[in-house]
């Protein structure tokens, strides 16, 4: 069924930004079967859950941030195993799993299955792939490739030639190790984070003709 699924979902994709793109999917999935090992949650539960927890990423998109990508997902992935004939209370599991797996969202992942597909989604945003997806972000929306006077405390608006990758960082991308929900979220995440520390402290030194 997952294989079916995954096929049937490829539409979804097609002309999305690159950051939320199939690959995003395949490594959310790989990292979230690495900690449903870990944890011992449910591995078809976890699977599922990745596989379609950005299937409405492209509606958000279009919709400039007016429909909330979780929330639509966990309707059409409602209706996507529905239709496969998965049972009605597995649905409900993975449901609540894309539900609540935004990280700018106030509802809060309450299975041991939504906590590591929160983490698995988090964590493919930090780290040396994170890094690759905010620089891909930043010229996906023509903003500079680095800003060295950033102020943290006043941060340019989203969208704006601005928002480069060190905006990213500063704004949403260092608090992320602080949001993992599992013991092995927090420590890939601990590691992650202290690459991407000292990636933005070593470009800072570059542009300032430091190094």
């Amino acid at each position: 069924m997952i294989e079916k699924i995954r096929e049937e979902i490829k539409k979804y994709f097609v002309d999305v930004n690159p950051c939320h793109d199939m690959m995003h999917t395949e490594r959310v999935m790989s990292l979230a079967r690495h900690i449903a090992e870990k944890e011992g949650a449910d591995l078809e539960i976890v699977e599922l859950s990745a596989l379609l927890h950005d299937v409405a990423r492209k509606i958000q998109d279009e919709s400039q941030g007016k429909i909330c990508h979780a929330e639509k997902g966990a309707e059409m992935a409602r209706e996507i195993l529905a239709r496969h004939g998965y049972p009605l209370e597995k649905i409900e599991q993975v449901v609540h799993g894309i539900a609540t797996h935004r990280f700018r969202s106030d509802k809060i992942p309450q299975t041991p299955e939504a906590k590591v597909l929160s983490d698995a989604d988090n964590l493919d945003a930090i780290g040396a792939i994170g890094i690759g997806r905010a620089f891909s972000f930043s010229g996906h929306r023509g903003s500079f490739v680095h800003i060295s006077d950033f102020d943290s405390e006043n941060p340019a608006e989203e969208y704006g030639p601005r928002d480069c990758a060190y905006r990213e960082f500063s704004v949403k991308l260092k608090k992320i190790k602080d949001k993992m929900f599992t013991d092995e979220g927090k420590r890939i995440a601990a590691e992650r984070h202290e690459f991407m520390v000292e990636f933005f402290n070593r470009i800072q030194k570059e542009v300032q003709g430091d190094l």
